[in-house]
């Protein structure tokens, strides 16, 4: 038959990270292209008896359909944590349960942009974000990342240039994947610029427990005066991505339509995820848990770090993250980074992830990469940077 997709879609390609996944899961391959929490992270022995719980008490809770806007206990507690940090003013905001923040990320896009209207973001960013900021065709605009986040210069350059903007997307903490912790200074210009130039600033903060060096830095959230911040949050980096369950708290009316969205896209979060979520809140000491995982992370990234600085050519230049799952690295400006990339995975074994992959459009140029430390083990970061070094010292010298 004869058939032609739809204007929404028929730019989208498959993820390139879920691509590179088919070959990192061969056995003989290391892989540092994942972003996936640490397999000894998930408190796997509490979920379970949590779970059980669950089933002998309340199974038709668990297996019965629930409201869209998620299970309201659950809701209740991540409104108190967000009061506490003077991210929710309960007169203005409200907070619905999401299938992952990814799904707070694309609601938000949806009910605020048309066809065509200008979205700003970092670049690099998060690839799941971009692509379903693409499928709403916006006329996609990407600023910068310095050392110290966005751009701000290039940032109100780029308002001035396309006044239809209506949304910026930030990942203000251990940003994903530079790693790149957006400052203070930044985060008050940022919102200074969403408020002289009228949008609302989508702020994603999947990552920000997630803290293992420094100090922690008030969210754009918390001085959010006039109510144009959307933050959006999740449990896959603090319990379980399979769980899928995000939330997006804003202003009631951003809400409210995203309620109806969700509503026509999967009825209601997996309520079983949701009730496992609201448990371990309620019955963990959450300060406790936190501190194991980022001691967890703590550990696993300053393992690679000192392993890629005792390995790695002096030209390949990298971010020591101060939180997160990722380092990203940059090789020299006249480097084929991708052909680095398929080198290090054909004949080394060793899977990363291209930086093309998370830049706003195909042909932006970049010699950079990300690593994860996150995923692999002690002895598969020793082995993979002890591999990616002989292949650096190769292409580079030392």
């Amino acid at each position: 038959m004869n058939y032609s997709f739809s204007d929404k879609v028929l730019g989208l390609q498959p993820s390139a990270i879920r691509e590179i996944l088919k070959f990192a899961s061969e056995p003989n391959v290391i892989s540092f292209s994942a972003g996936n929490p640490a397999p000894e992270a998930f408190p796997k022995d509490k979920i379970a008896e949590i779970s059980k719980e669950i089933f002998e008490k309340e199974p038709t809770l668990a297996l019965q359909y629930s409201i869209t806007e998620g299970y309201t206990p659950l809701r209740d507690r991540l409104k108190d944590i967000l009061k506490d940090i003077n991210c929710f003013v309960p007169n203005y905001d409200e907070l619905i349960i999401t299938s992952g923040a990814q799904q707070g990320n694309e609601l938000a896009c949806k009910v605020l942009c048309n066809e065509g209207d200008t979205l700003i973001c970092e670049a690099p960013t998060f690839i799941g974000s971009l692509n379903a900021f693409k499928s709403y065709n916006v006329n996609l605009v990407g600023i910068e990342v310095q050392d110290d986040g966005i751009d701000t210069e290039k940032l109100e350059k780029a308002l001035q240039d396309n006044p239809n903007t209506k949304l910026l997307y930030v990942i203000p903490n251990f940003q994903n994947p530079t790693g790149v912790t957006m400052s203070l200074e930044k985060r008050k210009e940022v919102y200074r610029l969403a408020q002289k130039y009228d949008i609302f600033i989508l702020e994603d903060n999947p990552y920000g427990r997630l803290r293992i060096k420094g100090e922690d830095i008030p969210p754009i959230k918390s001085f959010d005066v006039d109510h144009r911040v959307i933050y959006t949050g999740s449990f896959s980096k603090i319990l379980s991505p399979g769980l899928r369950v995000g939330y997006v708290s804003g202003l009631k009316e951003v809400i409210s339509k995203m309620i109806v969205c969700k509503q026509v896209a999967d009825v209601h979060t997996n309520i079983l995820a949701q009730l496992i979520c609201d448990r371990f809140i309620e019955q963990t000491n959450m300060e406790e848990h936190f501190q194991k995982l980022r001691e967890i992370y703590k550990k696993k990234c300053n393992l690679m770090l000192s392993e890629m600085k005792k390995n790695f050519s002096s030209k390949i230049k990298y971010i020591e993250p101060e939180g997160g799952l990722f380092v990203w690295c940059t090789l020299p400006s006249d480097c084929d980074m991708n052909a680095f990339c398929k080198k290090a995975i054909q004949e080394y074994k060793v899977a990363l992830v291209p930086g093309n992959a998370f830049m706003v459009h195909d042909d932006d140029f970049t010699t950079s990469f990300r690593m994860n430390f996150s995923t692999p083990t002690d002895e598969q970061i020793v082995k993979g940077c002890e591999k990616l070094g002989r292949l650096s010292k190769e292409l580079f010298g030392e």
